[in-house]
């Protein structure tokens, strides 16, 4: 017998409010022990654990977006007159960055095909800093099953959330209170609406013109719009941060379900070791770039990790140290990569046949 709509709708509500619940208990716990961006954490091993057991994970998309839209607007902020200088001091380090990240990740992909005997195309789109689905829109471009690519991108991303962070937090020593940060923020209720609407605008205009992540990037250039021109905008209220950190974390934990590591098979061992050492490489890129940016190693390890924008800039806001360098340096690299992603595949695959001496397998 078919769910009336009013049940149906009812189902629905109660497993949100089911994984709301989960995330923000385990969210919870991990602030109880002191873990940087605990929200995020707690509600991506919630998520990703109950997709483990093979249990459904259904939040709306726009919980995605708005928590995009929220972290990316707060981010925002950072960007006054000073900070837009500073950035303009560092273009040649921030292109430099984005190339090497490149280099390193063809690197990498070498790696990756002798340990897991993958094809070229397979294990470049793997290890090129895109997001999962830029990545698989690519794939299948390039006529490559876009299922271990969506593994190595996603392995990636998790491994940089779970990782960088806490590390960054802990081995810097400066921050005995994780969330303090965000959670003392000065803000006004109408700064803060203002700010939302700025973001929220910015993210508008970069969807309607199909721009790349126009759900950050819009809402970054919004707000930094606003703060520059010393419009009376505020922090949001740490509530509204916490809620943000929730949906995002859910959304990370969600892509980790059994098919995931179902169609990887062979690959995962592999990819997981590649995501790894690609996240070393670019932190000890970044630590090599100090001494040409005067920034703090902290800095530059957040400003050069191979993704997770969102994430990294968290982490230096709460630091307190280079939030608009962080997020400046992973603009320029999504820049250069994102809207050339075609041509830099494309002539990875004609590099590759060059050095195998014939045309390179692409899956």
């Amino acid at each position: 017998m078919p769910q009336t709509p009013d049940i149906k709708g009812f189902k629905q509500l109660a497993h949100v409010a089911a994984i709301m619940g989960g995330a923000i208990s385990f969210g919870f716990l991990a602030m109880r022990l002191n873990f940087p961006l605990p929200w995020m954490l707690g509600a991506l091993v919630f998520a990703g654990t109950v997709r483990l057991l093979d249990f459904p994970v259904r939040i709306p998309v726009q919980t995605r977006q708005l928590g995009q839209i929220l972290v990316a607007s707060s981010v925002g902020l950072s960007f006054t007159p000073e900070a837009l200088q500073l950035m303009g001091a560092l273009a040649l380090p921030m292109v430099l960055a984005a190339v090497l990240t490149i280099l390193l990740s063809f690197g990498v992909a070498t790696v990756l095909m002798k340990l897991t005997h993958v094809g070229a195309g397979t294990a470049i789109l793997a290890t090129l800093p895109m997001g999962p689905v830029e990545s698989a829109v690519l794939a299948q471009k390039h006529g490559v099953a876009p299922g271990p690519i969506v593994f190595g991108q996603t392995m990636r991303i998790v491994f940089l959330v779970i990782l960088i962070p806490p590390l960054i937090v802990l081995l810097d020593g400066s921050v005995h209170d994780p969330v303090g940060v965000l959670r003392d923020m000065d803000w006004t209720g109408t700064g803060a609406a203002l700010l939302f609407a700025f973001g929220l605008a910015g993210a508008a205009v970069l969807k309607l013109i199909r721009m790349s992540n126009p759900f950050f990037l819009g809402a970054l250039a919004g707000a930094a719009l606003a703060s520059v021109f010393g419009l009376p905008v505020s922090a949001y209220p740490y509530i509204v941060l916490v809620s943000a950190q929730i949906f995002l974390g859910i959304w990370l934990g969600a892509v980790i379900d059994r098919d995931l590591f179902r169609n990887a098979r062979g690959f995962l061992p592999g990819s997981i070791l590649t995501s790894i050492i690609m996240i070393v490489l670019c932190a000890v890129m970044g630590m090599g770039l100090t001494w040409m940016t005067g920034q703090p190693w902290q800095v530059m390890v957040l400003a050069t990790a191979p993704g997770s924008v969102t994430e990294m800039a968290l982490t230096a806001k709460i630091l307190q140290e280079g939030l608009a360098v962080v997020t400046a340096f992973h603009i320029v690299r999504i820049f250069v990569i994102l809207p050339f992603s075609g041509i830099i595949v494309a002539q990875a695959l004609r590099l590759a046949k060059i050095l195998q001496g014939s045309k390179p397998t692409l899956q």
